[in-house]
């Protein structure tokens, strides 16, 4: 098999998401669009045509596809063959992947929990995203440093009585730096689990993405 081709449940697979993605995704978007709210609503609806999507995407074994096969919890697929498959969902981006339980952020913070979490960590946060049972978001873009470069972030974590403080900018997985005199930038930073209702977490208002 040269690294052009891909297995046979990869075409499995792309068969049955095809066939969702065109019989299921695209003709839902209209009624999603009406169910999801506008402006700052779109944040705290969860509309129900998409929660049936996740059902039969589940049914038909079209779910948490973007795990690569070095990853025990994931479908067994390398990257390209996912990459075949996100082609698919990409005709359907506001519905498709999120039926599939591999919309951002979940599926890089779900990537974080399966490669670096402890076994108590997963049982509490990844097992539920992978389900579908719950949400999460990742914490890291600042007002006053426009970059995506983590290693230019400035929102600072220490340690006060063996317990992390950090300010207000969290949600599941908040970015920060932990040690920001290591001359190497990239060892400066620490990522910390934060549920949304953890006493001094502050959800000031509902970002937009183009209005």
């Amino acid at each position: 098999m040269s690294i052009f081709e891909v297995s046979p449940r990869c075409l499995e697979l792309q068969k049955k998401l095809i066939d969702f993605v065109n019989n299921d995704c695209l003709p839902a978007e209209e009624i999603y669009e009406s169910q999801v709210g506008t402006g700052a609503n779109r944040w705290t609806s969860v509309p129900p045509i998409m929660e049936d999507l996740k059902a039969k995407a589940k049914s038909l074994g079209l779910w948490n596809l973007f795990l690569p096969k070095s990853y025990p919890e994931g479908p067994g697929l390398t990257n390209l063959e996912y990459a075949t498959l996100c082609e698919i969902t990409g005709r359907c981006p506001r519905v498709a992947p999120e039926a599939l339980n591999c919309s951002a952020p979940d599926t890089g913070n779900m990537e974080v929990f399966a490669k670096y979490g402890t076994a108590e960590q997963k049982a509490k946060w990844l097992v539920p995203l992978m389900k579908g049972e719950i949400r999460s978001a990742f914490a890291m873009t600042e007002i006053a440093v426009s970059s995506s470069d983590a290693t230019n972030i400035e929102t600072s974590i220490e340690m006060v009585d063996l317990k992390f403080r950090r300010p207000p900018l969290q949600r599941v997985l908040g970015l920060g730096q932990a040690d920001p005199n290591n001359e190497h930038n990239y060892r400066q930073q620490l990522i910390l689990i934060v549920p949304a209702d953890t006493p001094g977490v502050e959800i000031v208002r509902p970002m937009m993405v183009f209005g």
